[in-house]
This record gives C-alpha cells, structure tokens and sequence, in this order.
C-alpha cells in the first residue's frame, strides 16, 4: 500500500514537471514575440520621468511574473534543498503570485472604471472591492502554508487542519467575474459613430471574455488541486496559472494601445471656386455641416452625447497617456483650395 502511494506521487510529479516545461516554454515564447511591442511603448513615452499608467502597468505585469515563474520552477527542479532551507524559502513564490494577481486585477480595474466612463460611484465600488479581494488573497495565499520538500525540491503546500489557499482562486474568479460583467454592459451600451470605435469596442469586449474565460480555466484547475489534501500535487498548476496570467493581462494592455494608435490620417482635397461673396458662404457651409456631424474633435467637451463623454478625444501623441489609453479620436483633415473667379467654371465642372 505504501509502495502504491509513493507510486502515485512519482507519477503526479511527472505530471507537474511536464505542465511546468510546458508553461516556461509558452511563456517564453510569448516574451519574445511581444518584444516589439515592448519596444513600441517604451518608444511612446515623453520620458524617462514621465511613463504613462498603462506602460507601468505593463512593466510590473511582464517582469513580476518572470520572477514569479523563475522563484516557483527554480524551487521545483532544485535537488539541492533541505527541510531548514526551504523553510527560508517556501513563502517566496505564493508572495509574488499574490503581487502578480494584484496587478493583474489592478489592469482589470482601472479598465473596467475608464470603460464606466469614470464614474465616480463606480469608481469608489471597484476600489473597495480590489481591496477586499486582495487582503482576502493575500490572507488565504499564505495562512497555514508548509514546506514541501521532495528528492531536494522545495514547494510549499496547504496541510491545515481546514484547507484555506483554494479559496485564493476562489476570490480571484469573483473578482473577475464582477469586472469583465461591468466593462461588458457599459461597453454594449455604446452607440459608436465610426466603424473604428465600433471595432475598439469589439476588441475590448473579445478581450474581457478572453481573459475570464482562459484564467477562470487555470483558477478552477489551481482551486481543485489546493482542495485536496496531498502535498505534493497542490502546486501542479502553479506555474501555468502564473504564465496565464501574464499573458492574458499584458494582451490587454497591448491590444488596447494598438487600436488607440491613430492612422495615418487621409488628406481630402475639396476644391472651392470663390465666384462671390453668396457662393463662397453657401460652399464653406456646406462643408462645415457636413464634417462637424462626423468629427467632434474640437469644441465637444461639453456634448451630452454618451459616446462623447466615454469615448473623448485623445491627442496622438499622448495615446498611451490616458490610462489603459481607452479614448480614440475620429477626425478627418480636409486641405480647401481656393481658386480665382476665372478658374469658377473649371472648378465646378470637377
């Protein structure tokens, strides 16, 4: 029987070794593809001084979770650890996926609350809520944790009387599901003027329901394997919830400031005749009417209209500026060429 037994967590920890090789070598790949991107927001910012929300966010979310995922794995494949050194180091790893999940819900927040238009009341229930959800994290995350050492590894695992790290996951799922709900219904309560808006809109809803659908998979993994009462299985999903989690968040923030990066604007050539006084008006009216109801980027920052007030107008050059960079500009550049009277005739013809 004990034979059995020690056969079963030989096999589990095969298991393990395979998801964790399996989630570095993601992870890693998904690191190098992202480069540019990288590249990109580092390039946008004014300076060194003055790094916008979202481009710190993105820093603390790709680099925290490579220390989360190197301090778990480095603890794992280890053969060198005793019961007196994995005492000083066992608590390392669940204190960076608590830091990890904090900014990873930290995105998710702000994101929900520019999408709710930043309503303050809104505002004030996401803020409670990211605090209560954090200090119940960071509580279950490390109460009655013990170290795990197996053939010179080090992990940590949950042999309490009453099994308290599950309802970590627990309180990750709610939290995520209260704020992908929120984002979700203000952003289908858009009515987007241009086909451009109407796509960031597509984008962010995929990516909310993405991200809740992937990481509610790793949670509910994590949440049954800490819910039983072996040692020696309970970190099996670790390192896949702490490579999820990294890419999941950070492909938000990505893709947000890659729809919020203007297009190279198109230059519209009208050309107006000035025949007279009257026709000059009448031409120059026209023009007017017929733009400003497509582009409100100037002189709309007091329009009731609902996609004014969540979608305002954001300089190009500060796209990443306004946090998560959830604004979008429509506008159109019109050049008017004005000719001569004896040129009235041509012009009109064209």
């Amino acid at each position: 029987m004990e034979a059995l037994g020690r056969r079963v967590v030989v096999d589990s920890l095969t298991s393990e070794k395979y998801l964790r090789v399996a989630s570095i070598s993601v992870a890693f790949y998904d690191y190098v593809i992202t480069l540019p991107a990288e590249w990109r927001f580092y390039r946008s910012q004014s300076s060194i001084f003055h790094i916008s929300l979202a481009c710190t966010l993105f820093i603390l979310i790709r680099y925290i979770s490579i220390m989360a995922i190197v301090i778990s794995n480095y603890g794992f494949f280890s053969t060198a650890y005793t019961l007196q050194t994995c005492q000083q180091y066992y608590l390392v790893a669940p204190a960076f996926k608590a830091i990890q999940t904090m900014v990873s819900q930290a995105i998710l927040g702000i994101r929900a609350f520019n999408i709710a238009r930043r309503d303050r009341r809104i505002g004030i229930i996401l803020l409670l809520l990211y605090l209560l959800s954090t200090s119940a994290e960071w509580f279950s995350d490390m109460f009655h944790r013990t170290p795990v050492v197996d053939d010179g590894n080090c992990t940590s695992g949950d042999s309490g009387k009453v099994l308290s790290t599950w309802f970590y996951y627990l309180a990750v799922l709610v939290y995520d599901i209260v704020m992908v709900t929120i984002s979700t219904v203000h952003l289908l309560r858009y009515n987007p003027l241009s086909s451009r808006v109407e796509q960031l809109i597509r984008v962010l809803i995929y990516d909310g329901i993405g991200y809740f659908i992937v990481l509610s998979a790793a949670n509910v993994l994590n949440l049954i394997l800490y819910r039983t009462t072996n040692i020696y299985t309970q970190s099996a999903g670790a390192s896949v919830g702490y490579a999820l989690t990294w890419i999941m968040s950070q492909r938000i923030l990505i893709n947000i400031r890659g729809m919020s990066e203007p297009n190279a604007q198109r230059l519209e050539n009208v050309i107006v005749a000035r025949p007279t006084l009257t026709a000059q008006k009448k031409v120059m009216s026209g023009l007017r009417s017929q733009f400003e109801s497509k582009s409100h980027s100037k002189g709309s920052s007091g329009s009731k209209n609902p996609v004014d007030a969540g979608l305002r107008a954001k300089s190009p050059r500060n796209s990443n500026d306004v946090e998560l960079g959830i604004r979008v500009r429509v506008e159109r550049s019109v050049m008017v060429d004005y000719r001569e009277e004896s040129e009235q005739s041509s012009s009109w013809a064209k």
